[in-house]
């Protein structure tokens, strides 16, 4: 039914380049150094985290943002760079921007088995939706008020 293949593939692999290129082209993927899954769920948690860094610092929360700034230089390995507080901003629009964020960082962190940020992330999204009232969308992870 089936037949094998009589030719062999238009493209060898040669020492890390393709024998098949035109002349003076390479192929940059044995060139430089690929990132695992881990480092890229770190780097990705890492983005979510600085993120809600920000809204936090914007809120003023500073208890929460130095415990959120000791989780990002832990998988960065240099500390974040702060925000200062902003004045004019809706307190609800960065509260529930900073749900947001904290629901992505519990994603991530969940992924990656990182117990420490997930819990800190599901901490973050109860506070921030206990400051945004008692509508359904606010409802903490287990589905209280």
């Amino acid at each position: 039914m089936y037949e094998p293949l009589r030719t062999k593939p238009a493209v060898h692999r040669v020492g890390g380049h393709h024998a098949g290129s035109p002349a003076g082209s390479h192929d940059d993927r044995g060139s430089y150094p690929h990132s695992t899954r881990a480092e890229a769920l770190d780097h990705q948690l890492a983005g979510h985290l600085s993120a809600l860094l920000a809204v936090t610092d914007q809120l003023g929360l500073d208890s929460a943002g130095a415990r959120i700034a000791a989780q990002v230089t832990r998988l960065r390995g240099s500390e974040p760079v702060r925000a200062p507080r902003a004045q004019e901003a809706d307190p609800d629009a960065l509260h529930q921007r900073a749900h947001d964020l904290a629901g992505r960082a519990l994603v991530v962190a969940a992924s990656r088995a990182d117990t420490t940020v997930a819990i800190l992330a599901a901490e973050r999204m109860d506070a921030h939706a206990a400051a945004l009232g008692p509508d359904p969308a606010s409802r903490d992870l287990a589905g209280r008020p």
